[in-house]
């Protein structure tokens, strides 16, 4: 069994839907067809913790960083105040795998290519998630996903973690501001790297820094770059990067 680092939270309450309705970025109906990924963020804007809403009969459970858990159970519990909602931890374990989605598992909305995601003892599937990850360009809490991240730079918006119709959630300002600018100058995206450097690295063109490296796999890799400054060669540390902007419409 395939087995990662996630902890499972069951909401609970007569009021669960609506209280987590009016705190993250995208919309809990479409818990009705199936995963919902989603975000929490602070008054700014920033990031603050990603996780999956999986259906539960009349509750619903959260899918989350193990190391994110405490921390967001905290913050739930503060918001909550008078409302009927129970926060509890589960032993329910998480599995992901690859192929036909088995009974009571669900497809990973994030992307096509990650499989699906159990929470019932489906037996998972061995592969190397990290390559998959990079290859779809699919960002990771403590990784990718920082306390610095505003979520549409981290490509939610192709990953389906984000609904700008479904009315007030915390940070959503700031988000819709993003949203309707012309277009965002920094963000998330795939390279190609020849050579090595370490997660973290600084991405420099020239003199200027242009960005970050982050999780490598198979001569590509995740970069948090400056669009402007993410132009002719680029490196980082000893390693060569190649970033070619996507064709405009």
């Amino acid at each position: 069994m395939t087995q990662v680092n996630r902890k499972v939270i069951r909401v609970g309450g007569s009021d669960a839907r609506s209280f987590l309705q009016g705190l993250i970025t995208n919309d809990v109906d479409k818990l009705e067809t199936g995963l919902v990924y989603t975000a929490f963020l602070t008054p700014q804007g920033k990031y603050r913790a990603d996780f999956f809403l999986v259906p539960d009969g009349d509750n619903i459970l959260i899918d989350i960083d193990a190391d994110l858990a405490g921390p967001v159970v905290q913050t739930l519990s503060m918001y909550k105040l008078r409302s009927d909602v129970t926060l509890e931890e589960t032993d329910l374990q998480v599995t992901r795998g690859l192929g036909d989605v088995p009974e009571g598992a669900f497809a990973d909305p994030r992307d096509a290519s990650l499989g699906w995601r159990g929470y019932a003892g489906q037996p998972g599937t061995d592969t190397d998630w990290e390559a998959l990850h990079v290859a779809a360009c699919v960002p990771q809490s403590g990784i990718e996903l920082t306390p610095d991240t505003f979520i549409l730079e981290a490509g939610f918006e192709r990953l389906n973690g984000v609904d700008f119709r479904k009315g007030c959630y915390v940070g959503q300002e700031v988000t819709a501001r993003m949203k309707h600018k012309t277009e965002l100058r920094k963000g998330l995206t795939l390279v190609e790297i020849d050579g090595v450097a370490a997660p973290g690295s600084d991405i420099m063109a020239g003199e200027k820094p242009a960005g970050t490296l982050f999780t490598q796999s198979g001569g590509k890799a995740m970069a948090y770059l400056r669009f402007d400054r993410a132009k002719g060669d680029l490196t980082a540390g000893d390693a060569r990067i190649h970033w070619a902007p996507p064709a405009k419409d």
